[in-house]
């Protein structure tokens, strides 16, 4: 009995680790296909399944639990990123910094531009800091706001503001997955984005494109009805003091984060910035009312609809729903990432790959399924890339291929799984989920099929010296 306790736990079996990952996404379906409920408890079901499994697999309780720690401990940050924007959101309302950007941007943007210009602004504001979620929760919020009081679909508003967020998040070389997924992969941050740029540009290029047909079909000819952003103009000039001034904090944010401060103190000089303009500006915002919006969020009761829906929003405490579900995620993550369940399905797929565009394929495909099942962006980009390095290198191809397929997979599907971190800070920020966004989010499902396409091609892998197949190719032909 005594060596039985103290026999090494085993890797699992295939269809042991298949079991795991069927039973979350059977939790994860009918809690929230079927009965319409949030993805926690859901979340936190599978959680139990894959620690008994490891339970199954040998594993004591103590070292369970402690992968489960260890999970959490890789998404604190975000977590912190997600307590302070909360703050920032509830602030920023109380000062007047939100409602200015909304007011200036619907006396700005109109709507046969609507959607080409949301997506422009939150590809410059993303690529100038380096994070998705700063954008989503400062210009995304404005922007969600603009749309509302220009009558814009809201799912197209938020599809156009995530193509943007992300495509700054995967290129900017400030962006912390522009950093890990070379890193992961055994290459630098510039080779990494000069090879990303055909892929990345081609899908842009085709984001934008539907961007602006959309807008020309559906608001061509003055059919919008503008009445309701004269509306929304008016009762924001008379619930706050609107000044150019008040732009301030959002440029503050921008500059800090370009000048390579860290995110998370360049979103808290944005949070000070807009308290200190909001005490100058706003009669009725105080350090009192500052702390509760802080805390609680704005909160306005004007009789205006529009209004209300649109300023009733950000706080500390309406960004928790995102935090515990990041907490019950990353417990879920470090459970099958210690007990390699995810490595044991990879290993069978590695069997039947044959080619690189094939081994670019399955890379992607891993990515996405690391996005489900362990839903943290940042476990989808270092669990692949620890998976596939060694395959790569014995294909003979150039890391930043590798780069390439987790940057185009795993980055941008993040926000298209409900239950990902990004998926729940998405809905909990922008008011709109994933079944609502998903479809116009084009830059974010479109790019990983464009790395697919251009890897069959040759032009998304590259031998190790880094000259790319199709080159290779077209220098066959010539000497033939």
């Amino acid at each position: 009995m005594e060596e039985k306790r103290t026999k090494e736990p085993r890797m699992p079996k295939l269809w042991e680790a298949l079991v795991t990952l069927l039973f979350l996404v059977g939790m994860l379906a009918i809690g929230i296909m079927v009965y319409g409920a949030s993805p926690h408890v859901p979340m936190f079901v599978g959680t139990i399944g894959a620690a008994l499994m490891a339970l199954r697999l040998g594993y004591k309780w103590e070292k369970i639990e402690k992968a489960m720690l260890d999970g959490i401990y890789k998404a604190l940050q975000s977590m912190i990123i997600l307590a302070i924007i909360g703050i920032l959101t509830g602030v920023w309302l109380d000062a007047g910094v939100v409602p200015t950007m909304i007011y200036y941007g619907l006396k700005i943007l109109s709507p046969g531009i609507f959607f080409v210009g949301a997506m422009l602004i939150c590809s410059i504001t993303s690529l100038a800091t380096g994070t998705s979620w700063g954008t989503i929760g400062t210009m995304g919020v404005a922007l969600m706001g603009i749309g509302f009081g220009l009558g814009m679909n809201p799912a197209i508003t938020a599809g156009a503001i995530l193509s943007g967020a992300y495509f700054g998040d995967k290129m900017s070389p400030l962006s912390d997955t522009t950093n890990l997924a070379p890193a992961m992969a055994g290459t630098d941050v510039i080779t990494h984005v000069k090879f990303m740029l055909p892929s990345t540009c081609i899908t842009y290029g085709i984001a934008l494109v539907v961007y602006a047909v959309m807008g020309f079909l559906q608001y061509h000819g003055g059919d919008a009805d503008l009445s309701s952003v004269e509306t929304l103009s008016d009762a924001l000039s008379n619930m706050f003091h609107i000044n150019p001034l008040l732009l301030l904090p959002p440029v503050v944010v921008i500059v800090a984060v370009a000048l390579k401060m860290p995110a998370i103190p360049g979103i808290v000089l944005g949070i000070l910035s807009g308290a200190v303009v909001g005490l100058i500006f706003q009669p009725d915002c105080t350090l009192g009312s500052l702390f509760t919006c802080g805390m609680d969020g704005f909160s306005c009761e004007t009789g205006i609809y529009e209004i209300d829906r649109l300023l009733n929003s950000g706080g500390l405490m309406n960004m928790m729903s995102s935090i515990s579900m990041t907490i019950i995620a990353m417990m879920f993550g470090g459970i099958m990432e210690e007990t390699h369940q995810l490595e044991v399905i990879v290993d069978q797929l590695k069997k039947i790959v044959k080619t690189p565009a094939g081994l670019v394929t399955i890379t992607e495909a891993t990515c996405v399924v690391s996005n489900a099942t362990m839903p943290e962006q940042y476990i989808s980009l270092v669990v692949p890339g620890r998976m596939y390095a060694e395959e790569y290198r014995k294909q003979g191809l150039h890391p930043a291929t590798l780069s390439n397929a987790l940057e185009g997979a795993g980055t941008v599907t993040s926000a298209l799984i409900p239950w990902n971190t990004c998926g729940v800070f998405i809905l909990d920020t922008l008011g709109v989920g994933v079944a609502q966004y998903g479809v116009w989010a084009i830059f974010n499902w479109l790019m990983p099929l464009v790395v697919i396409l251009m890897a069959f091609t040759g032009h998304g892998v590259a031998d190790a010296d880094g000259v790319r197949f199709s080159k290779k190719r077209k220098l066959a032909r010539k000497q033939k």
